[in-house]
């Protein structure tokens, strides 16, 4: 399943983020997001900042 960048963009941007398939998690920092993940019983999702903006190849 592809991941649509433009909608976790528009929900996350500015946010780190734990994912397998979709968002599991976020938070302000790395740390915070794989902590929520963690807790919901992810031990190793992908972590990964979204930036504030997208880039136009996404767009």
């Amino acid at each position: 399943m592809a991941i649509n960048w433009k909608e976790i963009h528009k929900d996350y941007r500015g946010l780190w983020v734990a994912l397998e398939t979709t968002v599991i998690a976020s938070g302000k920092t790395a740390e915070e997001a794989l902590e929520s993940a963690k807790k919901l019983g992810y031990l190793k999702p992908i972590i990964a900042l979204i930036p504030d903006e997208l880039p136009t190849s996404l767009l």
